[in-house]
């Protein structure tokens, strides 16, 4: 009955825009209107409303009211991609969804910079507008209450898993506390010409806790002399060192080539590089430099997967060690 009820609500706003008395961008009516003309409560005007809105045909503007955006329904979902950024890496995420679920949903992607101001606005102003909400959260807020108000089967969180809630809905993330114990320990062999291992984190990372925390674990379990630094400086890189670098700009590994050029020591047998996240450039630059990196482009693939089947998922997206000449 409920059903039938708000579905009376959309055929009264598809009667006024086939009798031209709504049309694109114009204000629809009133809640209060809409319930004392179709006779219907509250809560079935706002069913009928959000029907709508994740149809793509109107769209709620904050505080302000639903307009008319189209006339069809063009695909069945409507996406609204909220990344942290823009970089090679998320690049991958974005065209291997947009590859996966193409014909199927119009998406539109927003990007929050890590400002939570910025991110709680996307989502708030956006509630009603959209199917699903793909999200790459990293704040230093927890987004756990802006997270909730997006229901769990519109939900899809990539990259990094928020263990603040408690609801079921679909994320497809990284681990790096395991990925870097776990690849450290395939890379044993390499690291034995190697007397010290140092960890090379920016403190202000995101993941610096987690890499921290599985690199000690890592150095613990196999007796391995270590030191964690947030940068490198031509006076504390020494040889005899292997280096793990998180720099979201490379320039660490910038750095150390520069030094081991300077020194005239050869990377891969004087000094060792492991570099994370992998790039074109990381496979030509010095005959190739080794890297710990998660797939990028499977955890967009994924994200869409999740959305097509209407499935709720929880997925780790291992990383993987590719050894080339740096080590």
């Amino acid at each position: 009955m409920h059903r039938l009820k708000y579905l009376q609500l959309v055929d009264y706003i598809m009667s006024l825009v086939e009798e031209e008395k709504l049309s694109i961008n114009d204000r629809l009516p009133s809640l209060a209107q809409l319930t004392s003309r179709l006779k219907i409560s509250k809560e079935t005007a706002l069913k009928g409303l959000n029907y709508l809105s994740e149809k793509g045909i109107i769209e709620s503007e904050y505080r302000k009211g639903y307009y008319l955006k189209r006339i069809k329904q063009h695909l069945p979902y409507r996406v609204c991609l909220i990344l942290d950024k823009m970089n090679i890496l998320r690049d991958q995420v974005y065209q291997s969804f947009l590859e996966t679920i193409k014909d199927h949903a119009d998406v539109d992607v927003f990007f929050h910079h890590h400002n939570f101001k910025v991110f709680e606005k996307l989502v708030e102003e956006n509630l009603n507008n959209y199917t699903h909400f793909v999200i790459v959260t990293y704040f230093k807020e927890d987004p756990a209450t802006v997270l909730s108000k997006i229901p769990p089967h519109k939900r899809v969180i990539i990259d990094h898993r928020e263990n603040t809630l408690e609801d079921e809905h679909t994320c497809i993330y990284q681990d790096h506390k395991s990925d870097i114990r776990d690849s450290l320990t395939t890379l044993l062999p390499q690291l034995e010409k190697y007397r010290r291992l140092v960890l090379v984190v920016p403190p202000e990372a995101f993941h610096a806790s987690d890499l921290i925390e599985g690199f000690e674990s890592f150095a613990a379990q196999y007796n391995k002399e270590y030191r964690i630094i947030h940068g490198i400086n031509e006076k504390t890189t020494q040889k005899g060192d292997a280096y793990i670098t998180f720099n979201r700009y490379d320039k660490d590994d910038v750095d150390i080539i520069k030094i081991t050029r300077k020194k005239n020591w050869k990377l891969g047998k004087d000094i060792g590089l492991i570099s994370y996240n992998d790039t074109a450039v990381k496979e030509v630059l010095e005959n190739g430099i080794t890297v710990i990196s998660s797939d990028f482009r499977k955890m967009g693939e994924e994200a869409a997967k999740a959305i097509l089947n209407r499935t709720t998922v929880t997925l780790r997206d291992p990383a993987k060690v590719i050894i080339r000449n740096s080590l």
